[in-house]
């Protein structure tokens, strides 16, 4: 019997034109000592269940700052996020975050303690429960042969499939995955976004990436946002699907790549929404 059972394990052609995720008019701002800072300005944008959404801008636009807001960490001060139909108001297990740091692993816990943690403090499964889908979480980014092993044994690749282990065990509506890649060599970024994307194709769960590196964008997501310079506001919405690494050096995706490099740096901000695929 299967241990995992992701609710959004779905064939896309019959996903629901409902959104999962609805970020509308989203204003972000934050206090400095002398300054009232906007982060981004009035963002819309809609995520669809099973799409892998990516938000791309440089640094400072607030891409980060959208990601904290919908998983309740931070509250608009205008406009409103809600996750099926619901206004996002807080944190919740129905969103988990993978951070870019490697330290998010408590180091005195071994890789299937980890994985276990939030099942059991959440109470969402008993340890037998907990060890059970921790374990086939742990196979799932191909750790098995790590499972007993503290975080300090591991790679900074490996830490960063446990942190998406521990996720995934949550059995989250949307997963946030902030910048996941980012401190990672480039080979190991590499291989890290042809797993996630083995991943999604074997349980086509729902994520939200950020990112500020166009490659990326164009190789993990489905479509794209693309942000304007602080504060962040909507430039661009693109279909993407379809590019893999095999494709990076081709004239098609190296055109892509421009156009997006070109809209990023624009001086106008000009929303230009593409049809979802």
């Amino acid at each position: 019997m299967n241990a995992f059972t992701y609710p959004a394990s779905v064939d896309t052609d019959s996903v629901s034109e409902r959104p999962l995720l609805d970020v509308s008019g989203v204003t972000l701002q934050y206090k400095t000592r002398r300054h009232l800072v906007t982060a981004t300005y009035r963002v819309d944008f809609q995520v669809f269940q099973a799409e892998r959404y990516v938000l791309l801008g440089p640094s400072g636009c607030g891409k980060s700052s959208l990601l904290k807001a919908v998983g309740g960490f931070l509250a608009p001060v205008e406009g409103a996020i809600r996750l099926n139909g619901r206004t996002v108001t807080g944190p919740g297990p129905d969103r988990m975050m993978v951070f870019q740091e490697f330290d998010q692993l408590p180091p005195w816990k071994t890789v299937k303690q980890n994985v276990m943690f939030p099942l059991l403090a959440s109470g969402k499964a008993s340890r037998r429960e907990a060890e059970e889908k921790a374990l086939d979480c742990i196979a799932r980014v191909n750790l098995s042969k790590f499972a007993d092993v503290h975080p300090h044994m591991l790679s900074g690749g490996m830490k960063q499939r446990v942190a998406i282990a521990r996720a995934m065990a949550m059995e989250p509506d949307i997963l946030l995955m902030d910048e996941p890649f980012a401190a990672l060599d480039a080979l190991t970024r590499r291989k890290m976004q042809e797993e996630l994307l083995q991943l999604w194709d074997d349980l086509r769960f729902t994520v939200l990436f950020v990112t500020h590196s166009i490659e990326e964008a164009l190789v993990v997501g489905s479509r794209i946002l693309v942000l304007s310079p602080h504060p962040g506001q909507v430039k661009a919405e693109l279909n993407c699907d379809g590019y893999d690494h095999f494709a990076v050096g081709s004239p098609a995706f190296q055109d892509t790549a421009q156009r997006i490099h070109t809209m990023l740096f624009a001086d106008e901000v000009e929303t230009v929404k593409g049809p979802r695929s």
